[in-house]
């Protein structure tokens, strides 16, 4: 299992898809490769965008169906950012 914590890559407020983009192709996606587990650490995140959270973990969804939910987990996330990852989930679960 890979613990991925957000907070010293990309602040208080993760909004940059750019950033996100990055953690996908270097950590989640080579995690998920391999078969391990991710943990996504919100910790210290005040808030993020949609666009945000879709170009994070939208590539995974895509290519491993909903077996990328079940390896892939968040924690430490508030109320808006878990909103926003339901969103990001519920939306790519019906477009796949």
């Amino acid at each position: 299992m890979i613990t991925i914590t957000l907070h010293k890559v990309v602040g208080d407020f993760a909004e940059n898809k750019d950033v996100a983009r990055d953690i996908r192709e270097k950590e989640i996606l080579p995690a998920l490769e391999k078969g391990d587990e991710v943990v996504v650490d919100f910790e210290g995140i005040t808030g993020a965008t949609q666009s945000f959270v879709h170009a994070l973990i939208s590539e995974a969804i895509r290519r491993y169906g909903g077996d990328a939910l079940d390896r892939i987990s968040f924690k430490n996330c508030n109320e808006t950012v878990q909103k926003i990852i339901t969103i990001v989930t519920e939306y790519m679960q019906e477009s796949g």
